[in-house]
């Protein structure tokens, strides 16, 4: 990465990932990376770019206290339980209480999981 300078950066969901380089492949080849990204990104159950926004929209909302960091790990790895959401939460400065986590998880069983 010679010579590249990185301008700002921004944690997106891999939906929107996901929609991003499908649209970049529509009028150029993907490289290497992006193909093996492309890729990685099909094979994993989430939501759709709609669906993920709107709920990051919600957690934001509700939750001012969560990071957008943490917002899109709970978007993009959809966890199915108090575990999954404690790992995620691990190495958070903002550690939510158990009936915040629980809140969490009803907004994400509101919407439907795309395969």
């Amino acid at each position: 990465m010679i010579g590249k300078k990185i301008i700002e950066t921004e944690a997106i969901p891999s939906a929107r990932v996901k929609e991003i380089l499908d649209d970049f492949s529509q009028d150029n080849e993907l490289n290497y990376e992006q193909n093996l990204t492309l890729n990685h990104l099909a094979r994993f159950k989430k939501f759709s770019a709609e669906d993920s926004e709107e709920i990051m929209e919600k957690l934001q909302e509700e939750h001012p206290n969560l990071r957008t960091r943490a917002i899109v790990h709970i978007v993009d790895l959809v966890p199915q339980d108090l575990a999954d959401l404690r790992l995620i939460f691990a190495k958070e400065p903002y550690q939510p209480d158990k009936g915040e986590m629980e809140q969490i998880l009803e907004i994400l069983e509101q919407y439907d999981i795309v395969e």
